[in-house]
This record gives structure tokens, sequence and C-alpha cells, in this order.
């Protein structure tokens, strides 16, 4: 018996238990409404029992391949007050292939599928900070252009950081004249030969007891 067949009984029958009087028919129709009941539980049981519970499947992984990259060698830049621009050989760039990561001090920048490689262009530590948000990279037919928008205005001596090696070290638990013997050293190792000259002679000088201080002949 279907299942809007049984409902459609079984309303019935409530309306008629309603109406009816003598305690027999009250008792026929009372036993008939509970077959119906049965029933219609029992073909519900039943409907759920038919539906297929769902298959249960790991999870797949999909591992991607490590790209392999070319680092750019061939590259120049000039600057102006306020940014810097690099220009990169590099023909055939697709502007939706690339990926650029800028930080202060530091930024990344790569192109995929140029001719079936992919290259790679990072400066690790810059000279001075950049503002991220401003820097941006421009395909063009024969070049890459990356601009780098200055945090400070001012003039940058190299792309890269380094370290002022002609500063004296100001550590107090060393002796005083320790971070001046290691600028001179710098001096001498950077100068031209009369720069070396002049710093040897300063250096007998001290040793001889002729000049106490190895500066004192530039102050």
């Amino acid at each position: 018996m279907a299942a809007n067949d049984l409902a459609l009984d079984l309303e019935e029958l409530q309306q008629l238990h309603t109406i009816a009087k003598r305690p027999r028919v009250l008792s026929l129709i009372y036993t008939e409404i509970r077959n119906l009941e049965k029933l219609s539980k029992d073909g519900a049981s039943v409907s759920s029992s038919q539906i297929p519970a769902p298959v249960l499947t790991a999870a797949k992984v999909i591992h991607k391949p490590s790209l392999n990259y070319v680092s750019v060698s061939s590259f120049s830049w000039d600057q102006d007050n306020d940014k810097v621009k690099i220009y990169l050989s590099l023909e055939g760039v697709d502007q939706e292939k690339t990926e650029t990561d800028f930080k202060p001090m530091s930024f990344d920048a790569k192109f995929h599928d140029v001719n079936g490689k992919n290259y790679r262009f990072s400066l690790p530590k810059l000279n001075r900070e950049i503002v991220p948000e401003k820097c941006k990279v421009l395909v063009k037919p024969s070049r890459v252009v990356i601009t780098l928008a200055k945090a400070s205005k001012g003039n940058w001596l190299d792309l890269h950081y380094k370290e002022d090696k002609f500063k004296p070290s100001l550590d107090k638990e060393k002796d005083p004249m320790a971070g001046i013997m290691d600028m001179m050293k710098n001096m001498y190792e950077d100068g031209d030969e009369e720069m070396k000259k002049t710093i040897a002679k300063a250096w007998t000088d001290a040793r001889s007891g002729k000049a106490a201080d190895p500066l004192k002949r530039y102050t």
C-alpha cells in the first residue's frame, strides 16, 4: 500500500473514531488505526534503510612539483630622489605570470613560463628601506622594469646593503684605539698606493714612538 493511501485511510479512520459512539465500533476503529500506524512506521523505516550510505574516501593530497628558477644576471639601474628603477634584460615575459614579494628591506620577483623557463631576480637586503605598496613591476617587450619607492628621499650608493667599513666601532668594552685601527686597516685595503704609503708610515711612526696617535696627522 502506498504511503499516501495509508495516510488518507488513517485520517479517515481518525475522523470516524471521533463521531462513533458504540463501544464495539470504537474498538474496531481504534484497532485498525493502530494497524495502519504500524504499517506507516514500518514503511518509513524500510525506505530509509534503502538509502545508500555515503562512501567516505580519503582526500587526495596533490603535491605540486617544486619549480626551478634561472637567476637574472643581466640588469642595470638608475634612481632619482624618490625611487629606484631596475631594468632586467628579459624578453617574452607575461605580466599575468609574474609574482612579486616586496618587503621594507628586500624584494623577490619571479617570472614564470618565459620561453619554457622560469626566471627570478631578488635582492635579500636593500641599501635602504622601500615602501612595498608603492613598488611595482612593468613588463615591456624586451625588458622588465622594477620600480622601488624609497621610504626616505636621498641617493643610494648601491642597490645592496653594505656595512660602513670606515665607521669606527662604538663598542665601549673594547679598547678605544681598536676601532680606529680597524678603520685604518679598511682604509689601507681599499686605498690607492699613496693612501697605503701614508697609512704605513703612520703605523711605523706609532710603533717607533714618533706619533702617539696614528691619526694625529689627519686631525
